[in-house]
C-alpha cells in the first residue's frame, strides 16, 4: 500500500514549489494573435461546452479519426477503477502510424530526421520506416516473440528505437522501454517484472562526446538472472570506434545462441509483415515509473483509447499541420517519447527530428543549430532544459536562425514564469504561443494545457483542462473545492457565474478519459490503493495545485514521497534503499529540495553504522568528503545517474515523531533554509535544531 503524504498538510503546500509566491502574483495575459487564431486547428472555445455536454460522445468523435478494422459497440464501460474504451473495436497502432500514410500516397514524406551526437544525419521516409519496421517485426517473430509477449527495449535515442516500438505494436507484443541512462540493476528489475521474452539493445550510444556502454550494462543485467529472456538483439550503433588504434569503449560480451547481431538478423528479413488485429483494450505497452513504495510501477496502456487521445491532443495542443517539422526533445524511455514522438505525431504523419545526445555537445548551441539546420517549426522540451539554457545565456541561441519556429511547448514539471518568459522571448521571438502541458505516465496523454488558438496564456500556468477532461481541486478531506466545479464556467464563457476566490489543494480527475492507465502490471491491488483510494470515485495523481479566480490551474509538484527531478519521478524510498545498501549506512532519509535548474534536487540525510561514525561529519562542503562522494556514486550505480543525490549530509540522528516516523517535512525546511515548522510532535525537538545548525555550517 502506498504511503500517505501525511507530513505534507495543505497549509504548507507552498513548500513544494519555490516559485509559488511568484505564481500567486502572476497576472500577465498572452492571448493568441489574430493571425495564429485564424489558422489554428481549434479556434472556437465552444469545443469545451461540446465536450462537457457528453464527454463520451466527444471522445467517440475523436476516435473516428483513426482507422479501425472493426467498429466498437460500447464507447465506455466504467467499473471503478477499471475503464474500457471503444469496447469491441479492433485496430493496430503501427498501421495507424505508418501503413495508412503510405497507402494514402504519402510514402515519400519524411518521417524521421535522425541526428546523432557526432553529427551523422540519417533520413527515413514513411515507406522506409514501414520496410524497416516490418524487418524488425519479422526478426522478433523469428526470435520467438508472439502476440501478448513483452519485449524490453534499452537503446539510445536513434530512429531504430521508435521503429522497434512500432514493430512490437505491429505483431501485438507489448514493449517495455527502459531509459538508456538507467543502471543494470534497474534494467534487471524491469525485465523480470514484465517477464520480457526478448531484450533489444545496442552496443552503445553517444552522450556528451563519450559512449554509453549499453551492451555491457545489458550483459550485467542479464547476468543477475533474467530467466524469461531467450534472445538479446543488438543494434550496432557504435561499431568499433578507435582511439589510437584501441577500442575506446567496452562492447560487452557475446553469447552465441542468445545474442543476435542486427546487421545479420534484422537486415536479412523480408519487408512484408502483416499487422495483428488488436482489440481496443489489448495491451500496447508497459512503462515503469517510480512510486512512493520504492518499487517501480509498471504502468499499463492499451491500444484504442490511448491512440485516440494522443492523436487528438497532438493536433489540438501543438496545432499540428502537415508541413510542420516537429521536435520533441524527450527520450523514448519516458512517456513523453511514447506519446509525443511515436504514437501521437506519427498517427498524424508528422515529419520529426530525433537527436541522440546532449544540448552542450560540442557546444552549448547544439539545440539551436539543430533547429536552424532542419527548420524546426514546433519545439517541445522541459523546464529543466529551458532553465539550463537561461543559465548559459542568450548568446548561444543568438548565434542561430530560429525564425522557423512557430509554437513552443513545455513538459515534465511546472515552469516558473521567468523561464516561461525567457522561452517565449529568446527562443520564440515573442511570436510563438507557449503551451505548458500537465500530464503523467499514468494519464497517457496531455490533460491540462492551453489550446493555442483559443486560450490566453499566463506564464507559469498550464491554464485549463483540455476538452473532455474533468479536472478539479480537492481538499485534504476529499471535498471538491474547485471554484464553480472547476474551470468549466470560464471555459464555456458563462460570464454570469461568480468564479469565487482562488483555492489550493490536491489535483483530482473526476471522469474517465480514453488514455488513462489500465492498471499496474501484476499488481491490481496496488493500482487501486495508489490511485483510487484517496478520493471517493476520483483519480488521485499525487500533485498539488491551485485554481485562480479565472479558473486557471497552477501545478505545484508532488505531495507524496516521489520527487520530480528534471521532470522525472524518482522515489525517495528507492534512493533511501540504495543508500542503506551501502555497507557504511545504517539509516537514510531522502527529500526533494528546490533546485533552480532541475526543479527539485535530491538531498539525503544519512546515519552511519557505528564503525564508520567516527570523524563522519565532513569539513566544509559535503562534496569534498570521500565517503559522501562514494555514496553519491553508489546511488548512481544502483539506480542510474539521474538519481545521484545533489547533497548528502551525515548526521547522528534524524527527526522522528514519538511513533518513530521520520519528519521529512522538517528535513525539507532544513535543506531549503526555511524557518522550522511545527516540531511539537517530535520525540526530541533538539535533533532537528542541531541538524539545521550543522547543515547551515556545512553550506557556509
Amino acid at each position: 500500500m502506498a504511503r500517505e503524504p501525511a507530513d505534507v498538510p495543505l497549509g504548507i503546500i507552498h513548500t513544494m514549489s519555490g516559485t509559488l509566491d511568484t505564481l500567486l502574483a502572476e497576472d500577465r495575459l498572452f492571448p493568441p494573435s489574430l493571425e495564429f487564431r485564424s489558422q489554428a486547428n481549434v479556434s472556437n472555445p465552444a469545443i469545451y461546452a461540446e465536450a462537457h455536454r457528453n464527454p463520451v460522445e466527444f471522445w467517440e468523435s475523436c476516435a473516428k479519426s483513426l482507422e479501425w478494422s472493426r467498429g466498437w459497440h460500447t464507447a465506455l464501460e466504467w467499473n471503478l477503477p477499471d475503464a474500457k474504451w471503444f469496447v469491441g473495436g479492433t485496430l493496430n497502432a503501427c498501421h495507424n502510424c505508418v501503413d495508412r500514410h503510405v497507402s494514402a500516397g504519402h510514402g515519400d514524406k519524411v518521417a524521421f530526421v535522425s541526428e546523432g551526437e557526432p553529427g551523422d544525419v540519417r533520413v527515413f521516409t514513411y515507406r522506409q520506416v514501414l520496410e524497416t519496421v516490418c524487418k524488425i517485426a519479422n526478426a522478433l517473430k523469428e526470435a520467438g516473440v508472439q502476440k501478448g509477449d513483452r519485449v524490453c527495449v534499452y537503446m539510445p535515442m536513434i530512429a531504430e528505437l521508435p521503429m522497434v516500438m512500432l514493430a512490437c505494436a505491429r505483431i501485438g507484443a507489448a514493449h517495455s522501454v527502459v531509459f538508456g541512462g538507467f543502471s543494470s540493476e534497474s534494467l534487471h528489475e524491469r525485465i523480470n517484472d514484465a517477464g520480457a521474452k526478448v531484450l533489444v539493445t545496442a552496443d552503445g550510444g553517444w552522450r556528451r562526446g563519450g559512449v554509453v556502454e549499453l551492451k555491457r550494462i545489458a550483459d550485467e543485467a542479464l547476468a543477475k538472472g533474467c530467466p524469461t529472456i531467450s534472445r538479446c538483439l543488438v543494434y550496432e550503433r557504435i561499431g568499433s570506434p578507435l582511439a589510437d588504434g584501441v577500442p575506446n569503449y567496452n562492447p560487452g560480451t557475446w553469447i552465441e545462441g542468445r545474442d543476435l547481431a542486427w546487421s545479420e538478423f534484422v537486415d536479412r528479413q523480408p519487408v512484408d509483415c502483416p499487422c495483428e488485429d488488436m482489440d481496443s483494450e489489448d495491451l500496447l505497452f508497459i512503462l515503469y515509473t517510480s512510486g512512493s513504495t520504492g518499487k517501480p510501477k509498471g504502468i499499463m496502456h492499451t491500444t484504442g483509447g490511448y491512440m485516440t487521445q494522443v492523436s487528438a491532443t497532438t493536433q489540438w495542443v501543438f496545432d499540428f499541420k502537415p508541413d510542420d517539422v516537429y521536435w520533441c526533445t524527450a527520450d523514448c524511455g519516458w512517456v513523453t517519447g511514447h506519446s509525443y514522438i511515436v504514437y501521437g505525431p506519427m498517427s498524424l504523419g508528422a515529419k520529426q527530428v530525433l537527436y541522440e545526445g546532449t544540448p552542450d555537445t560540442p557546444d552549448k548551441d547544439r539545440f539551436w543549430k539543430v533547429i536552424e539546420r532542419h527548420k524546426v517549426t514546433i519545439l517541445y522540451t522541459a523546464p529543466t532544459a529551458i532553465r539550463t539554457f537561461m543559465k548559459w545565456g542568450p548568446e548561444f541561441p543568438g548565434r542561430c536562425d530560429l525564425t522557423s519556429l512557430r509554437l513552443l511547448g513545455s513538459v515534465g514539471e511546472p515552469i516558473n514564469p521567468e523561464a516561461w518568459i525567457w522561452y517565449s522571448e529568446t527562443i520564440g521571438g515573442s511570436r510563438c504561443p507557449v503551451v505548458d502541458t500537465w500530464w503523467q505516465t499514468e494519464t497517457g496523454a496531455i490533460m491540462i494545457s492551453p489550446l493555442p488558438g483559443v486560450t490566453a496564456t499566463k506564464p507559469g500556468s498550464a491554464t485549463q483542462p483540455l476538452p473532455g477532461i474533468h479536472a478539479a481541486v480537492f481538499d485534504e478531506n476529499g471535498k471538491d473545492v474547485t471554484p464553480c466545479h472547476g474551470a468549466l464556467s470560464y471555459m464555456v464563457g458563462s460570464e454570469s457565474l461568480d468564479q469565487g476566490p482562488e483555492v489550493g489543494g490536491i489535483l483530482a480527475i473526476k471522469h474517465p478519459w480514453p488514455s488513462m492507465l489500465r492498471g499496474i502490471w501484476g499488481d491490481p491491488e496496488r493500482f487501486r490503493q495508489v490511485y483510487w483510494s484517496r478520493f471517493d470515485g476520483a483519480y488521485f495523481p499525487g500533485d498539488g495545485t491551485k485554481v485562480d479566480e479565472d479558473g486557471y490551474f497552477w501545478l505545484l509538484g508532488r505531495i507524496d514521497d516521489v520527487m520530480l527531478v528534471s521532470g522525472h519521478n524518482i522515489s525517495t524510498m528507492e534512493v533511501e534503499s540504495a543508500l542503506v545498501d551501502h555497507h557504511a549506512v545504517a539509516e537514510a532519509a531522502v527529500i526533494g529540495k528546490a533546485h533552480e535548474i532541475k526543479g527539485q534536487g535530491i538531498a539525503a540525510f544519512v546515519i552511519l553504522r557505528a564503525e564508520f561514525a567516527a570523524n563522519s561529519w565532513p569539513e566544509g562542503k559535503g562534496d569534498s568528503h570521500d565517503l559522501v562522494s562514494e555514496l553519491k556514486s553508489h546511488v548512481a550505480q544502483k539506480i542510474g545517474a539521474i538519481a545521484r543525490p545533489d547533497d548528502i549530509f551525515i548526521c547522528a540522528e534524524l527527526p522522528k515523531t514519538r511513533s518513530g516516523k521520520i519528519m521529512r517535512r522538517l528535513l525539507r525546511d532544513v535543506a531549503e533554509g526555511r524557518a522550522l515548522g511545527d516540531t511539537t510532535t517530535l520525540a526530541d525537538p533538539s535533533v532537528v535544531a542541531n541538524l539545521k545548525d550543522k547543515y547551515e555550517s556545512s553550506e557556509g
